[in-house]
């Protein structure tokens, strides 16, 4: 949606963000020989924040794009970091729904290796667990090794729409559209209760708590409403 990009970036950068990061499906993707560009285009917009980037399936495509990827976020597909005392986990499910198990592997040995740091996130692309977090059933491996480590939160993309649920204390965090296409063929101003309106979330940090702040973005048919993202079954009634 022409605008709403450059929207979001610039009300995340009046936040003052110590880092961003994405939850994939930078560009559209689904041409080799189009991704640098499409790439290339995007990087004015990022040049006042510091950027951490998810890989979508929009992204990482093929071979060819995997690497055009990783050349234009300067980082690979799967990787960790920290800031002060949190750690993050950045994984690879681009090409399939799951998680594969390499994938799981690296987040085993990751979170083992920073099992002392606190709060601990994971991010990645296709939010592949709804269906048993929204039927309240733990019994899937990500949650179990979520639950062993204490994460914090696990935060995805692709839905296009927003979704806060919980389970065993962990927090499942679905981020909707900032500027791809609204569901159900809704228009912007639609759908609110369901999830489907332009937004970008902000976390803030305070030792090991962490309150994540929802914004719907400002403009045209768009009420620029704000919330904590816990309270979003309340909010929604309202």
């Amino acid at each position: 949606m022409p605008g709403v990009y450059e929207r979001v970036l610039r009300e995340v950068e009046a936040l003052h963000p110590a880092f961003v990061i994405n939850t994939g499906d930078t560009i559209e993707g689904g041409d080799d020989s189009r991704a640098t560009l499409e790439w290339t285009a995007l990087q004015p917009l990022w040049a006042k924040l510091s950027m951490y980037f998810t890989p979508g399936n929009h992204d990482v495509f093929s071979e060819a794009s995997r690497k055009v990827y990783e050349q234009q976020t300067k980082r690979p597909t799967f990787y960790s970091f920290d800031h002060q005392q949190a750690h993050f986990t950045i994984l690879d499910n681009s090409r399939s729904d799951e998680l594969s198990e390499s994938q799981m592997d690296f987040l085993r040995r990751d979170l083992e290796a920073n099992k002392g740091k606190s709060p601990k996130f994971i991010f990645f692309h296709r939010p592949f667990w709804i269906p048993y977090v929204m039927f309240k059933s733990g019994d899937f491996p990500l949650h179990q090794i979520a639950r062993k480590y204490g994460v914090t939160g696990i935060i995805n993309g692709h839905m296009h729409q927003f979704m806060h649920m919980t389970q065993d204390g962990i927090i499942y965090l679905v981020v909707g559209s900032s500027g791809g296409s609204l569901g159900r063929g809704l228009k912007a101003g639609q759908g609110f209760r369901e999830g489907w309106f332009f937004q970008h979330v902000s976390a803030k940090v305070t030792g090991a708590t962490v309150k994540f702040t929802v914004k719907e973005v400002d403009g045209p048919e768009r009420k620029g409403r704000s919330f904590n993202a816990a309270e979003w079954d309340s909010v929604r009634r309202n």
